[in-house]
């Protein structure tokens, strides 16, 4: 264990905050190097290798618990002298960054950008160019509906450095602590992402693809279109019984998850806060015996009834 935690400390600095953290990772590779009875290769750092000056890392955060958050990840944070993060990293995230690195918040919210997209990419670049250390962190992960290659194309044309860190996104993470398999040999063969919130002008979704039984649909940012994407899918043939789940705060302790069929979707999103993640298919079915994540019990919900039948 010694000779672990001695490459641990020079590849990882360590903190209070990330002393636990630490010990548990030094723990579980002491535990597989002596059930293999061999020496273990060595640990070669990639994405988490030292930020250079001026260098961007685009870091995805996961959807909310921080035990979900790469090994890179939490060691390019306490690399930073400036973070970049949205709105929806959660507040146990951001107790991972030291307190002496600027925290600069971008966030977003439906309807609402406080810091337009162009101005984002203004400071990555400026922070980038005055020789900054830079962490840009994004709930999810960065290449799924989070924009990230949009601001790499910024860096790119300016001839800045920067790397990628993926993140789990919140399709799977959220799924699977409200216990929804996102396929399944007897219920779904496929699965599609799809983001409820279309550029101005952008082209409507291809709803007669979409609408099939043996598809699993994740909706990011789709709540306030919810009943959009009813109307769709059911006048493009999908069953109107079919089983739908409103995700609300998926992975934190105060995940909520409202379940109904999809003439309920409209009226479920509509008592969901932000974030929510939208599913729809058979795999729904499977959460009453598959739900294994405990949420604080005084704001879960397994099921909740449309407002219509309030």
């Amino acid at each position: 264990m010694a000779l672990f935690s001695a490459l641990a400390s020079t590849l990882w600095p360590v903190s209070e905050r990330t002393k636990p953290w630490m010990t548990r990772m030094v723990r579980t590779l002491t535990a597989l190097w002596q059930h293999s009875g061999s020496t273990p290769a060595p640990v070669i750092p990639v994405v988490g290798q030292p930020l250079r000056a001026g260098e961007v890392a685009l870091v995805g955060a996961g959807p909310g618990d921080v035990e979900l958050l790469t090994v890179a990840a939490v060691n390019l944070l306490q690399q930073a002298d400036v973070v970049v993060y949205d709105r929806l990293v959660s507040p146990a995230i951001l107790k991972l960054v030291p307190t002496t690195t600027r925290l600069i918040c971008v966030g977003k919210a439906a309807s609402f950008h406080s810091v337009p997209q162009s101005r984002i990419n203004e400071i990555l670049i400026e922070q980038s160019q005055l020789g900054a250390r830079v962490v840009r962190l994004k709930g999810g992960d960065s290449f799924i509906f989070g924009r990230g290659g949009e601001e790499l194309e910024q860096l790119a044309a300016a001839g800045l450095v920067f790397r990628v860190v993926p993140g789990i996104t919140a399709a799977s993470g959220c799924t699977t602590y409200a216990g929804i398999p996102l396929t399944h040999r007897k219920y779904a063969q496929a699965v599609t992402f799809i983001t409820g919130h279309c550029k101005s002008g952008g082209e409507e979704p291809d709803w007669s693809s979409l609408a099939v039984s043996n598809h699993t649909l994740v909706i990011y940012m789709g709540r306030l279109e919810a009943q959009r994407i009813q109307e769709q899918l059911i006048a493009h043939g999908m069953d109107e019984q079919m089983p739908v789940a409103v995700i609300e705060n998926g992975t934190r302790l105060e995940q909520r998850v409202l379940s109904g069929e999809l003439t309920h979707l409209a009226s479920l999103a509509h008592q969901a806060a932000s974030p929510a993640l939208l599913v729809i298919g058979h795999v729904v079915e499977l959460r009453e015996s598959l739900q294994w994540f405990e949420p604080l019990t005084s704001v879960a919900e397994s099921k909740v009834l449309p407002e219509s039948a309030l």
